[in-house]
């Protein structure tokens, strides 16, 4: 079983009884305690994810939700102190997810990476207000934006933590708009980030790249600890249609890193690439090849021995196809939503709730 904390910047829905979260920009700041039951290894693929035919699904086949609990603020901060100080190193695990996500597909979505990475972790979801269709893209563009001082809030809070030994930030598609985004303005706001934030992991980034090569820079003229490391696939159909809507502009997950300007580029930054365009995948669009098992586990495997992706300690990540120090040959596995955290467009069942708050205010 996975347990995760979530702190959002959704809105939690009223109706019908027990829901959690929809698709809805909130004014305060939410905070949920969800935990996921994961079938047997012998039942399922490393990256896939099985949700029930019917609720409430069978555990031993199925993906199931058997706790989901809206917390209070002090609720929230009590239970993670518990959770982190039973990790070894204290380490603690964000995930920011993408585009087109609704509540209950990034729960699952994060439930199968931290399951399947088998790293020891006090794991906390970030989740944003998606709009969960593939109409909204313009809607979850502003509520990323939207959501930048909530996720700054969340950093700011675990990195001044005593109990919290490292950060570690994975994020994915239009997730990592938002999460670079938020670290340039904390880097201008206090001339550098937090040293606890050691690695930033960019899956598919869905980040035009002169936009990113601003806001690296303003990154890198503050002090920085933070390891950086990229995930590219240059068939990645998601980002090709993002591309095709900004005018043909590059994404970032979708450059060559062989090419220039980027290879310069990435250099200069000290972004380390990992290229995943000849990986064989289940997901129709290539777009989410960092969740396959190999991949999350040898990113687990990094994090589990105190090592960020960028050191080169043979044996974890090289071997696997990357472009710079590793390679990655893995079967991506296609990710379902749960059906019982739902927003209530979506589905009918859920589970109670307990309310609870905090403004964004600073």
């Amino acid at each position: 079983m996975v347990d995760l904390l979530v702190a959002t910047t959704r809105a939690p829905v009223v109706q019908p009884a027990g829901v959690l979260f929809g698709g809805a920009r909130g004014k305060n700041y939410e905070f949920a305690d969800v935990a996921v039951s994961i079938p047997p290894d012998s039942q399922r693929r490393a990256g896939e994810v099985q949700w029930p035919r019917s609720p409430p699904g069978d555990p031993q086949r199925d993906f199931v939700t058997v706790r989901a609990d809206r917390m209070t603020l002090a609720e929230a901060r009590a239970e993670f102190n518990k959770r982190v100080a039973r990790t070894p190193g204290h380490k603690v695990l964000i995930f920011v997810h993408g585009y087109n996500t609704r509540f209950e597909e990034a729960v699952y979505r994060f439930a199968q990476i931290v399951h399947d990475a088998r790293i020891d972790v006090a794991p906390v979801l970030f989740t944003w207000p998606s709009g969960g269709n593939l109409i909204d893209y313009v809607y979850d563009r502003d509520s990323a934006m939207f959501s930048r001082d909530g996720l700054e809030l969340l950093l700011t809070k675990l990195s001044e933590n005593p109990n919290v030994g490292s950060i570690s930030i994975l994020a994915h598609s239009m997730g990592n708009y938002l999460t670079v985004e938020t670290l340039r303005q904390m880097s201008i706001r206090n001339h550098g980030l937090p040293s606890k934030i050691r690695e930033v992991m960019l899956a598919s980034p869905d980040i035009d790249v002169d936009v990113f090569r601003r806001q690296i820079a303003e990154i890198d003229s503050g002090k920085r600890s933070t390891d950086f490391t990229l995930f590219v696939s240059r068939d990645d159909k998601a980002l090709g249609l993002s591309s095709f809507l900004a005018r043909d502009t590059t994404r970032l997950g979708a450059l060559d890193p062989t090419k220039e300007p980027y290879a310069s580029m990435l250099e200069k930054s000290h972004v380390h690439v990992i290229d995943l365009t000849n990986v064989a995948s289940e997901d129709v669009a290539n777009h989410s090849k960092f969740a396959t098992g190999e991949v999350v586990s040898a990113i687990g495997a990094r994090l589990a021995s105190g090592q960020t992706l960028t050191d080169a300690k043979p044996g974890l990540v090289e071997g696997l196809g990357a472009f710079t120090r590793g390679a990655v040959d893995v079967a991506a596995g296609a990710v379902t939503a749960p059906t019982r955290i739902v927003d209530p467009t979506r589905a009918e069942k859920s589970v109670d709730t307990a309310a609870g708050s905090v403004t964004l205010e600073k």
